[in-house]
C-alpha cells in the first residue's frame, strides 16, 4: 500500500485537535478567528494579502503546548474589508482589540512577513500587552524599491485575476520549494481574492509598498528600540524578501534579540520547515531558550 503524503489537507492538518472557528467582533470589524490548545497564550499573524491558513501546518503541534490563536486581519481573509488604509498602526490597533475582545490580558506574539511587522509594532506601542516576540521572516527592513514592486504586482495581478495561474504565481513566491504549493492552497487563497471588495481591500493593504506611506511605519530604531519583550528572528537562507544582512540591522536595534536561521526555506518556513519552525516556538517561547 502506498505511504499517505506528509501533507494531505489544510484542514487535515488539526483534523484530530479540538479547536474553534468563529467570528469575533472587534471595534466594528467581524474577524475570522480560530482557537485551540491550552496554556500561555500564543497569538499568530499572517502576512500581507494572506489568510491564517497559513499556520495550518502548525496549530495542532503548538496547540500542545499553548492556546493558539490565529485570525485573519482586518481587510485580509474572511475577515470585514472596511474601507480605509491598512497601515501597521491600524493592524497593530486591530490586534490589541482582539486580544480585548478575547480576554487575553497579555499574549506571546508570533508574526510572518507583514504580521512580523504588526506584532513588532504592538510591541513598541504596547509592551504591557506582549510576552515573548518571535518574528518570522518580516521582509524588507531596508524598504528595497524592488521588493515593494514585486509584492504590489504580484498581488494585484492575482487579485484583479485571481485565476489558477497569477494566484500560483503569487504564492510560490512564498516558497523556496515551490513543489509544495497544492491546488487545496491556490484554491483556498482565490477564493480569498474573489470576495466582493477585495480588489479595494488589496489596494488599501499594499499602501505599505508605496514608499511615500511606508516611511511613516518603516522598520527603524528609534521605534524598534522600544520594544522590550524578549525577541527571536526566525529568517531563512531562501527568502525573497530580505537576507540576513537585515536581520543584522535588527539584531543592533532591538535591546533583546537572538537569531535562528531556518535553512532550506523561503518566506514560509512555517509550512516548508514545519517542526523546526514548531521547536523554535516551544525552546524560546515555553524553556527561554535560544533554539539549537
Amino acid at each position: 500500500m502506498n505511504a499517505l503524503p506528509e501533507h494531505i489537507s489544510i484542514w487535515g492538518e488539526f483534523s484530530t485537535t479540538p479547536h474553534e472557528l468563529r467570528f469575533v467582533e472587534v471595534a466594528g470589524v467581524r474577524t475570522r478567528v480560530l482557537r485551540a490548545g491550552s496554556g500561555p497564550d500564543l497569538i499568530l499573524l499572517h502576512g500581507t494579502a494572506g489568510h491564517l491558513e497559513a499556520y495550518a501546518r502548525d496549530i495542532a503541534g503548538l496547540a500542545e503546548d499553548f492556546r493558539v490563536t490565529v485570525y485573519d486581519m482586518v481587510g485580509h481573509g474572511w475577515s470585514d474589508l472596511p474601507d480605509y488604509p491598512y497601515t501597521t498602526d491600524v493592524l497593530a490597533a486591530h490586534l490589541i482589540g482582539l486580544m480585548d475582545a478575547l480576554g487575553i490580558e497579555a499574549a506571546h506574539l508570533s508574526g510572518e512577513s507583514l504580521g512580523g511587522w504588526v506584532v513588532a509594532w504592538a510591541a513598541a506601542h504596547h509592551p504591557d500587552r506582549v510576552r515573548r516576540l518571535i518574528l518570522n521572516t518580516p521582509g524588507n527592513i531596508a524598504d528595497k524599491p524592488e521588493v515593494m514592486v514585486k509584492m504590489r504586482e504580484s498581488t494585484m495581478a492575482a487579485v484583479r485575476d485571481p485565476n489558477s495561474a497569477t494566484v500560483r504565481q503569487r504564492v510560490e513566491f512564498l516558497f523556496h520549494h515551490k513543489e509544495l504549493v497544492t491546488e487545496e492552497l491556490v484554491n483556498l487563497r482565490r477564493a480569498v481574492y474573489s470576495r466582493p471588495g477585495f480588489v479595494r481591500a488589496a489596494e488599501n493593504i499594499l499602501v505599505l509598498q508605496d514608499p511615500v506611506v511606508r516611511k511613516d511605519f518603516a522598520w527603524r530604531p528609534k521605534w524598534v528600540g522600544k520594544i522590550t519583550a524578549p525577541t527571536l528572528l526566525l529568517w531563512t537562507d531562501h527568502d525573497p524578501t530580505g537576507g540576513l544582512d537585515e536581520a543584522e540591522l535588527l539584531l543592533n536595534w532591538l535591546p533583546d534579540a537572538r537569531l535562528h536561521v531556518i535553512t532550506d526555506a523561503g518566506h514560509w518556513p512555517q509550512w516548508e520547515k514545519r517542526d523546526e519552525f514548531l521547536h523554535a516556538h516551544r525552546e524560546f517561547l515555553l524553556l527561554g531558550k535560544d533554539p539549537a
